[in-house]
């Protein structure tokens, strides 16, 4: 697959807007639970910051309901950069973006919260100007939220020249070379939330794999379209007939489906939280879907053998 590489970017004295996912879980005091997300954008800053680019970071965080919302502002992940950098992270609550001409080559500046902006998630095009102006080159680390039509996403892609970050390209060449040089069996594994915003990408993998796992919110999704309950859990109804669809062309295109046998709920989402694990069909109607169980992945394992 063809693309432009970022170590062929002119990046000495210029001003880079990296897009990276900084969506991460966390306490209620803002300790982080889970930074993987955060560490994988390391590689792609610190390239920047040896390039002597100046740095300016965008993510979302969360689905606030309003402009503002303090409990979801970004400035819980400044210790965290920080202490993954060894360097000290600039934080731009400004949604004016005030200042950002102040860093200087090799610093770093995170903004505020990408949904605070009003038409983000819409893909306002004055939106995505209005950021654009701030850099030179525009740089997509975030795998997970490149296909939104966001305006911090693909519609600010589409007005700076664009290069995707260290993650991202790894992420490109490791699908690039599984779907375009396969060895059977191929086996491919979807998460993430949403149904609706995968559609096509699955519609697709179907005609491309011999086993396609389906885990992740997702699956409850498509667990609730077989007449399983699912609780309180994550999943979209409105989407059931469309999950039914996806596995009827998977039947038809011979690719078998991996769905769990079993899974780990809870009756509330937060650290420590009792637990225990059960069949798709004994989920109680207080209860919600965390993950999947051990004979899940015994299935996936076996899967492979």
């Amino acid at each position: 697959m063809d693309f432009n590489r970022l170590k062929d970017a002119q990046l000495n004295g210029k001003t880079a807007i990296v897009r990276v996912d900084f969506n991460l879980p966390k306490n209620d005091d803002g300790s982080i639970l889970d930074d993987t997300r955060l560490k994988a954008a390391i590689p792609t800053i610190n390239f920047l910051r040896k390039a002597n680019a100046k740095i300016i970071l965008i993510s979302h965080f969360g689905r606030p309901n309003k402009k503002t919302d303090p409990k979801l502002s970004l400035n819980f992940v400044v210790p965290a950069l920080n202490k993954a950098l060894g360097t000290e992270v600039f934080f731009n609550d400004s949604l004016e973006f005030k200042n950002t001409h102040k860093i200087k080559p090799g610093e770093i500046m995170l903004l505020e919260n990408m949904r605070f902006h009003e038409g983000e998630t819409s893909g306002n095009i004055e939106l995505a100007k209005k950021l654009a102006k701030l850099g030179d080159v525009f740089i997509q680390d975030a795998f997970s939220t490149a296909h939104r039509e966001h305006s911090s996403s693909s519609v600010i892609g589409k007005i700076l020249m664009s290069y995707p970050g260290l993650a991202m390209e790894r992420e490109i060449q490791h699908i690039s070379h599984a779907l375009d040089t396969p060895k059977s069996p191929v086996m491919g594994v979807v998460g993430g939330a949403k149904v609706s915003t995968k559609i096509e990408l699955l519609g697709n993998l179907v005609k491309k794999l011999d086993i396609l796992v389906i885990g992740g919110g997702m699956a409850n999704t498509f667990l609730s379209a077989l007449g399983n309950g699912v609780g309180s859990s994550l999943y979209e109804p409105s989407f059931e007939n469309t999950a039914l669809e996806i596995l009827k062309k998977a039947k038809q295109e011979n690719c078998e489906v991996i769905l769990p046998s079993d899974v780990i709920v809870a009756k509330h989402f937060q650290a420590n939280a009792k637990f225990r694990q059960c069949s798709p069909d004994e989920v109680l109607n207080d209860e919600m879907i965390l993950d999947c169980g051990e004979n899940s992945i015994n299935d996936i394992k076996l899967a492979l053998d």
